[in-house]
């Protein structure tokens, strides 16, 4: 089902015939690779479910606070590229052990931040391996697989970031209302101190997954094709992720429900982005066309009704669910279309398509937050982010 949408990135890597040791180390290498993305998930929407905590435990305001949330979509944003560029001749195992050792780092800082200011910089520091991290496990994954398999082996890597919403992100919420927002940023160090692990132990030790020239890698920015879709996708991811930006005020000062509604209310909204992303590579094997419209298109319609009607609760919740969702059939689709567009830099590609994912989210976001002072309903928040 996710085939055509994955396939593009995986098989413009060449892939390489595997001894018997190494195919049955397969799974244990997905699995590896899935747990990186499943941590870095976690540490990026733990901290929106987190606003609140964090916001009250350094003495900020809402909207203040939202620049730590800024500053790690900053560090996706110029960390995924230009890691990519500076190491692209560094082994890919190498550089997953590498970036997943930064980001452990980037999370114990968050946890012992004592203002505003180092807070930031370890959320900046945090968001730094992001981009780079699934470009290189994508490279890794098509190579274990093998000819013919990689576009499933992307997918299932890819499951560790929609399952970080449906489990990671509401239990480090849920952690850090009861244990303290610093206890929940240990928890996932430790986390992503198990995914260092793991790929360490699981992820073969093999010349054949070197990198290769800085040129051929820069070469892709030369395209316009890669730029009109980074643009197109960049527009509309920002709108979806400032509304998952603030699902925590909306419920409990738009829909007036206790704290112990957002766990769920983050956990609706990954249920949404699973099952959007399985529908998403469903229309972008047989309609690779429609889905950027399809999955837009639907999301505009899902957050004008939240808009409008997210004060209800059983409507805010509703619509959560539909926002995440409509998000993910769109995903798939951008993905053929970007790594169609330059199959020779997989590696850069997966970087940029989480920075295109990830860089107009600050503005958004302070879009999103600066009304949210007097906001009273969902419909002040979320209304000036739509595209």
């Amino acid at each position: 089902m996710h085939n055509q949408a994955y396939e593009p990135q995986c098989n413009s890597t060449k892939t390489h015939c595997t001894d018997a040791r190494q195919i049955s180390r397969r799974t244990l290498t997905l699995l590896a690779l899935a747990l990186g993305t499943f941590s870095i998930g976690t540490s990026e929407f733990a901290s929106m479910g987190l606003l609140q905590q964090f916001a009250a435990g350094l003495e900020l305001d809402l909207t203040t606070a939202t620049h730590a949330i800024e500053a790690y979509a900053l560090g996706v944003v110029l960390g995924g590229p230009a890691v990519t560029i500076l190491a692209a001749k560094l082994n890919r195992k190498h550089l997953l052990l590498a970036l997943m050792g930064v980001f452990v780092l980037g999370n114990v800082l968050s946890s012992v931040a004592t203002g505003l200011v180092s807070f930031t910089l370890a959320r900046f520091l945090s968001g730094i391996p992001q981009g780079a991290y699934f470009g290189a496990g994508a490279v890794v994954a098509s190579y274990i697989v093998g000819p013919g398999q990689g576009g499933r082996a992307f997918a299932l890597v890819m499951t560790g970031l929609t399952v970080a919403t449906i489990v990671g992100s509401p239990l480090a919420t849920l952690m850090g209302q009861t244990l303290g927002w610093r206890n929940a940023y240990l928890a996932v160090s430790a986390l992503g101190l198990l995914s260092l692990v793991a790929l360490w132990a699981w992820v073969p030790r093999s010349s054949a997954l070197d990198g290769g020239p800085v040129l051929q890698e820069l070469r892709a920015l030369n395209r316009p094709a890669v730029w009109a879709m980074v643009a197109v996708a960049a527009l509309g991811v920002a709108s979806i992720f400032a509304v998952y930006t603030f699902i925590g005020p909306f419920v409990t000062d738009g829909a007036r429900l206790g704290e112990h509604w957002i766990p769920i209310a983050l956990a609706l909204f990954g249920v949404g982005m699973t099952l959007g992303n399985v529908l998403g590579g469903w229309l972008a094997d047989r309609h690779p066309t429609r889905g950027v419209a399809a999955g837009f298109g639907s999301a505009l319609v899902a957050m004008a009704l939240l808009a409008m009607g997210g004060q209800n609760a059983g409507v805010l919740m509703a619509g959560l669910f539909a926002v995440g969702a409509t998000m993910m059939v769109a995903i798939p689709t951008i993905q053929v279309r970007l790594t169609q567009a330059a199959p020779d830099a997989p590696t850069l590609m997966g970087a940029m398509n989480l920075a295109r994912s990830t860089w107009p989210t600050p503005l958004a976001r302070g879009r999103a937050g600066r009304p949210s002072r007097r906001a009273t309903g969902c419909c002040q928040p979320c209304g000036p982010a739509l595209p």
